[in-house]
C-alpha cells in the first residue's frame, strides 16, 4: 500500500546521515563552559530578565497593598462567623 510520499515497506531517507547526529553535541554553547561558567551565565540570565521588569510605581504599590490588606481582613471576618457559627451548631446538636 502507497500514499503520497513513498512506500509504507519501504520508508524515505533519513533526514540525518547518521555521522551527523553522533557529531551533534548535548547542551550547544553550555556544553563548552565549567559549573562555574554555567553558573555565571545562569546569573547574567536573571539579571537581564529583571531589567525588563516593569516595576510598580510607589501609587500603585500602596494601592495594591492596601487592597490586599482589605482582602484579607475581610477573609478573616468571613472565616470568624462562620466558625462560630459551626461552632454553636455543634453545641446545639451535641448539647
Amino acid at each position: 500500500m502507497t500514499d503520497a510520499v513513498g512506500s509504507i515497506d519501504m520508508p524515505d531517507a533519513e533526514d540525518e546521515a547518521p555521522e551527523a547526529r553522533k557529531k551533534a553535541r548535548k547542551g550547544g554553547k553550555r556544553g563548552k563552559k565549567g559549573p562555574f561558567g554555567r553558573l555565571a551565565l545562569f546569573y547574567r540570565q536573571i539579571i537581564a530578565e529583571l531589567r525588563k521588569v516593569v516595576w510598580p510605581t510607589r501609587g500603585q504599590l500602596t494601592t495594591y497593598t492596601t487592597v490586599v490588606i482589605v482582602f484579607v481582613v475581610v477573609m478573616i471576618g468571613l472565616v470568624t462567623v462562620i466558625d462560630f457559627g459551626l461552632q454553636e451548631a455543634v453545641k446545639y446538636v451535641f448539647g
